[in-house]
């Protein structure tokens, strides 16, 4: 199937000071800058107000990762840029309703529920900040963006639910949808969307994070219908689709119930397989998974029929498990990061015996270019259980610290695979944290902003509904690095 559309605009400006980057866009008209100057070993913020012409001296590696930090969005609580580029990408952290002084931020909350929603709302508060972050990074939002993560939360499916292989999170969203209309046309960048059990600001419904590529290029939609006219763009060497389930669109109401994870993940790569074609790529090009499994007791399933499709060099991959699914009788949904056919860039799997081997058909790691993407992380073995020392014993119920340990045997894991790739574990550009209990996240992240004395990766951090596939591991990790040339 040939494109759906393209998209092309203007560029903004980008100001650029040392490895903290702020910024506005040329159409804001300022002739100054803020440059956000940061004390890693206080956590505070100082401002500097210079001429946007003040010479600066080159940087070592011009596509370096450095912070991106809006002057007129929130700041952050805790150690995360709200983006960094990298070379031509921007990933965005991910993005919630809030002004961090109050939660929620009022605006948000719907004074009348019956004439407004808050979904809706907080939305376009989200795409507003989105769009002056990009601003600031001297993207186009509507034309740069190839990938949107959209989190909802919800107290379904129950643990008993997903048991079931019911994974209904009970939502109707098309609020967002509405507000997403607003702010990016088609194609618009490929979509995961699943619910999840708590955000970190309570009550808020909705998180945002985003990749752009801001090299001028326009994006290309593919494989379309009236009802989702691109599930699949192409940018320059890069294909993004979108998740998939196995029901399908106009499909008889219930034809997937009671469908085995086997069929419903053949069924799904059937999809992918087809859509990667019309893009003009293959599934052999896949470089990245993003797999949401509502049942975690269906991955051996899943995996069994993910060897078959990908027996020799299958992509890195992540698994999240307890995610609500919007489509009535889905047991799985898959997203892919893939290289075009045709590009320049090679494929390379990276392995290591500094960690774990996998448990599953993943590598550590897949490098392409510049960037790395690293399959799930979490504190196991390579036969799938818990690293051992990561809980706290019965008879010591109080001792210990499982979110610290935790995240500290994952960092040491990071940092072996990153060097095997040529890089380093301060060049981790983007992080997905998934935790099954938030108890774990205090202690989770300042072990992880230890790690990182410069620039903070963009971050989204998620409560799952449930454990993770590895009893007794409270978190998980999904992660980008950058690799200098």
């Amino acid at each position: 199937m040939g494109p759906t559309g393209t998209k092309f605009r203007s560029r903004g400006l980008l100001q650029v000071l040392g490895r903290r980057v702020i910024g506005q866009s040329a159409a804001a008209g300022d002739t100054h800058m803020r440059m956000q100057a940061f004390d890693s070993d206080t956590g505070t913020d100082g401002e500097l107000r210079m001429n946007q012409h003040t010479a600066t001296p080159p940087a070592a590696d011009p596509k370096a990762p450095v912070s991106i930090v809006p002057g007129n969005v929130p700041t952050p609580k805790m150690a995360y840029s709200p983006a960094v580029k990298a070379g031509d990408w921007v990933f965005v952290a991910g993005q919630l309703a809030t002004d961090f002084k109050n939660g929620l931020a009022p605006e948000v909350v719907p004074k009348n529920r019956n004439v407004a929603s808050q979904l809706g709302l907080e939305a376009d508060f989200i795409f507003k900040n989105l769009k002056t972050t990009f601003d600031a990074a001297g993207c186009d939002m509507d034309r740069d963006s190839v990938r949107i993560w959209q989190w909802y939360t919800s107290d379904y499916p129950t643990l008993d639910e997903f048991a079931a292989g019911n994974a209904d999170p009970r939502l109707c969203v098309d609020a967002y949808q509405r507000a997403q209309k607003e702010y990016l046309s088609e194609p618009r960048p490929a979509t995961s969307g699943v619910s999840i059990r708590q955000l970190a600001i309570g009550k808020a419904e909705l998180e945002i994070d985003v990749i752009c590529i801001a090299d001028g290029k326009p994006s290309v939609g593919f494989g379309g219908s009236e009802d989702w006219p691109a599930p699949a763009i192409r940018h320059g060497d890069w294909v993004f689709i979108s998740g998939l389930v196995a029901p399908s669109l106009g499909e008889k109401p219930g034809t997937w119930f009671g469908s085995s994870i086997e069929a419903q993940t053949d069924r799904v790569l059937q999809k992918l397989a087809k859509l990667a074609e019309s893009a003009g790529t293959s599934l052999n090009r896949a470089v990245k998974a993003d797999v949401y499994l509502p049942n975690p007791a269906d991955y051996a399933g899943m995996d069994t029929v993910w060897k078959r499709w990908f027996p020799n060099n299958p992509p890195a991959r992540s698994v999240v498990p307890h995610v609500g699914l919007g489509a009535a009788g889905a047991r799985v949904q898959i997203a892919l990061t893939l290289l075009a056919s045709g590009s320049q860039l090679a494929i390379e799997t990276i392995e290591t015996s500094e960690a774990p081997e996998p448990f599953s058909h993943e590598p550590q790691a897949v490098k392409v270019g510049n960037f790395l993407f690293l399959s799930q992380q979490m504190a196991a073995t390579s036969s799938g259980e818990l690293a051992p020392g990561m809980l706290r014993v019965p008879e010591y119920p109080w001792y210990g610290a499982p979110g610290t340990a935790q995240m500290r045997y994952m960092m040491q894991n990071v940092a072996a695979i990153c060097e095997k790739a040529g890089t380093k574990l301060e060049y981790v550009v983007k992080r997905q944290c998934f935790h099954s209990d938030t108890q774990w996240f205090q202690e989770s992240i300042n072990e992880w902003a230890a790690h990182f004395p410069g620039v903070k990766p963009a971050s989204t951090t998620l409560r799952l509904g449930g454990p993770l596939v590895v009893p007794g591991a409270n978190t998980m990790l999904d992660l980008i690095a950058y690799v200098p040339d």
